[in-house]
């Protein structure tokens, strides 16, 4: 007979996309959902969608597990796109990266609305594509 586990036991995998958790505080949903539309910097500024998930992961990174675990994902994310970005442009010299770039632009734009509109409900979201360099 299998007994059941008490909600108070280690976190688990529940399904594909998140991790349930317990419910962070309202301030740390707002500043896990700016981590990563502060990655909207890069239409802005060369280099802003690393940078800025990268700043506001630093800043409160050690306050948070909550903080810290949105703030490596959409740092993961956001370096992920950026050498896919790169992989576009050298094969726009063979043409099939005029078609990749923008696709992977939109995807990157949904995803990163996805990611954070799941960080303010709470939810331990992780991108379906990223490379982990970030622990």
């Amino acid at each position: 007979m299998e007994t059941e586990r008490p909600d108070s036991e280690e976190p688990h995998q529940s399904g594909y996309g998140h991790i349930e958790q317990p419910q962070p505080t309202y301030d740390e949903k707002q500043f896990a959902m700016f981590c990563h539309f502060a990655a909207f910097a890069g239409l802005i500024i060369p280099f802003g969608s690393i940078i800025g998930p990268l700043v506001m992961w630093l800043m409160k990174k050690h306050e948070s597990a909550y903080i810290d675990f949105h703030g490596r994902e959409a740092l993961n994310f956001n370096i992920t796109m950026a050498i896919a970005s790169v992989i576009c442009i050298v094969l726009m010299f063979v043409f099939i990266g005029i078609v990749l770039f923008p696709v992977l632009l939109i995807f990157w734009l949904i995803m990163l609305i996805i990611a954070g509109v799941k960080a303010n409900d709470g939810i331990m979201y992780r991108y379906p594509i990223s490379i982990r360099l970030v622990n």
